[in-house]
């Protein structure tokens, strides 16, 4: 056997990502902001652009204002000029500090109100989209897009609408100002921006590649640090800190030599703007300077042409860099929009009604169901399940017993066949009823980082202090809920981190109790309980099971002791069914199990030999 070295640094990119990170251009995706996120705002964007256009028209008198002072105050020693100007220029400034304070307030709320609004949007769809397209991708990659990419992308619809109506504006009444002034020395200045401006554009291939780069990292390290937190026990058994470090480190480093180039590429628009701006601006100075020599340009008229020459280089600065910034967020709201637009295969029919339940009988007929085309999980699988029946799933790894819970729940539709439950094929039915019809228990219990009672109520809203107390006295939790600080106020922590395993299984016990549901799903939720834990849990187990039809993954002999049946599957079919005695009897698959997994477990002994 070949020797392993240690896990790699690479994770695998989601299809989605890969999906994005395909090159289909800017357009689309630009106007799909504008319109999904711009447009609804358009009169706030208006009132922002309305104040950029005051603070740009101020800026645009500057120059008139300068040439007024240089040949009516220092030429024509207007002395009553002298005591107004300065008045009328407090004045104007002040009025323009105020404009372009609302507008950056109101770019401001753009901005928040962009972002919040995709987030909400990433949220709710990564709440409803189909359990196969969350789980083909680490939770961290989709933590990272919801964290980081819509603010590249919010930074981009607020930044490209309202900054090219501030800093437009700005230039283009500045332009005005100096062709009003002498159009050619303002050709002289302008001229040489196209040049820059084209430069310019050859870089966003570049910036393309090590945004694509940077953002990839940023998952990658994203899921590295959940997966550390996550196995930090193993890490630490197994002395691997310094290799899980290194690991990281080297997805770090890769992340940083991305940003480095997205920086490097970004960094090029001001000396591109300022080398060859400057060359119009020598050139106007010489022209300037010659005319002047000669007479026929003002004192006046020179220093406000310089004034708007020397103000019209921050704007066109900061127009020209917009192209960067638009393209990074192009980037991200592909990655963005991968996700919003995955389309969810699970869904209700128009019109769908609501499960009509009698006593939950369920049935599997001749159901087949594949992760990936080709590869069948589900094998014509036929089972019916009584009203109020336990039942119990067996079999070998992989034998697709936890999917068949999953086509219960209707987490997926099968491939083809039905599941009926009373009678009523489930794909029929409303998704809300049916997965209201059923409770699931998993080996490990999950609890959210809230109190013990809106654990309990959770899937039970608008159930009340008493009916979360009672079902937590039917589940035996209540006494050591009592006892914690709070009582049934006590936050339990990042997954339930303050109970003990027992304690966590029983506070799920006492959620599937609220809830009612007449199916019970279990996943052997005692499996992992030690046997004093799991002797407390029996008898809440016992409780939960009454009245409830039960369809549960059985690993260890005392779960299916339980069952009414048990279901033998092997490779996504059923191979076997019956009771435990006859199953032993028979001497096939389950005999064969019983002896292998119940060895030495003291559980064996008691059995008879097959």
């Amino acid at each position: 056997m070949a020797a392993v070295e240690g896990r790699t640094d690479g994770l695998r990119t989601p299809a989605w990502a890969a999906a994005a990170d395909a090159d289909a251009g800017n357009l689309p995706v630009v106007m799909r902001i504008l319109r999904d996120f711009v447009l609804p705002r358009r009169w706030l964007v208006a009132r922002s652009i309305g104040a950029m256009a005051f603070v740009a028209a101020t800026t645009g008198a500057l120059p008139f204002l300068m040439q007024t002072a240089a040949d009516r105050i220092f030429v024509g020693h207007d002395v009553a000029l002298l005591y107004t100007l300065p008045v009328a220029v407090v004045v104007v400034m002040a009025v323009r500090s105020l404009a372009e304070y609302y507008g950056r307030m109101a770019e401001a709320r753009i901005s928040g109100e962009i972002v919040a609004e995709l987030r909400q949007r990433l949220f709710a769809r990564l709440a409803s989209a189909d359990l196969g397209f969350l789980q083909g991708a680490h939770s961290a990659q989709f933590v990272s897009v919801f964290a980081s990419d819509t603010l590249i992308v919010n930074n981009a619809a607020g930044q490209t609408v309202t900054g090219l109506a501030k800093n437009g504006l700005q230039a283009a009444a500045l332009v005005f100002g100096m062709l009003w002034l002498d159009w050619v020395l303002g050709l002289l200045v302008v001229a040489f921006l196209p040049v820059s401006i084209y430069l310019m554009g050859r870089q966003r291939k570049k910036l393309r590649s090590s945004v694509h780069r940077a953002l990839s990292g940023s998952g990658d390290l994203s899921s590295f640090v959940s997966q550390m937190l996550t196995g930090i026990r193993v890490v630490k058994a197994y002395g691997q800190e310094e290799a899980e470090a290194a690991r990281a480190g080297a997805v770090i480093e890769r992340t940083r030599r991305a940003n480095l180039a997205t920086a490097r590429t970004r960094g090029l628009t001001g000396p591109f703007v300022e080398g060859l701006s400057g060359v119009g601006f020598a050139a106007a100075i010489f022209y300037g300077g010659w005319r002047g020599v000669h007479g026929t340009l003002t004192l006046g008229e020179f220093m406000g042409f310089m004034a708007a020459a020397m103000l019209i280089y921050q704007p066109l600065k900061a127009v020209a860099g917009l192209q960067n910034v638009l393209a990074e967020g192009v980037i991200a709201a592909r990655r963005v929009f991968a996700i919003l637009d995955e389309p969810v295969r699970v869904v209700d029919r128009p019109g769908a009604p609501a499960l009509s339940l009698a006593g939950g009988a369920i049935r599997f007929d001749d159901v087949s169901f594949a992760y990936e085309p080709g590869q069948p999980v589900i094998d014509r699988f036929t089972l019916d399940v009584p009203a109020g029946a336990k039942v119990a799933l067996v079999g070998p790894s992989g034998a697709g017993k936890s999917t068949i819970l999953n086509l219960v729940l209707r987490f997926y539709d099968p491939s083809s066949g039905r599941v009926l439950v009373d009678g009523r094929d489930i794909s029929t039915a409303s998704l809300a009823s049916v997965r209201a019809a059923s409770a699931l228990l998993t080996q490990d219990p999950v609890l959210f980082d809230d109190t013990i009672a809106a654990n309990i109520a959770y899937g039970s809203p608008g159930a009340t202090d008493a009916e979360i107390e009672a079902a937590a006295r039917a589940a035996d939790a209540h006494d050591f809920v009592v006892g914690l600080p709070d009582g049934y106020a006590t936050r339990v922590g990042e997954a339930g981190g303050i109970l003990s395993g027992g304690q966590k299984q029983r506070v799920a016990f006492a959620r599937a109790m609220l809830r009612g549901a007449p199916i019970l799903l279990l996943d052997e939720p005692t499996s992992a309980l030690d046997a004093n834990s799991e002797a407390k849990v029996q008898t809440a187990l016992e409780t939960l099971f009454q009245g409830r039809t039960v369809l549960m993954i059985a690993h260890r002999l005392s779960t299916v002791k339980r069952a009414d049946m048990i279901v033998v599957m092997d490779r996504g079919r059923l191979v076997e069914k019956g009771t435990h005695d006859e199953l032993v009897a028979a001497g096939g698959l389950y005999a064969h199990l019983h002896r292998t997994q119940l060895a030495g477990s003291g559980e064996a002994a008691a059995e008879p030999a097959p």
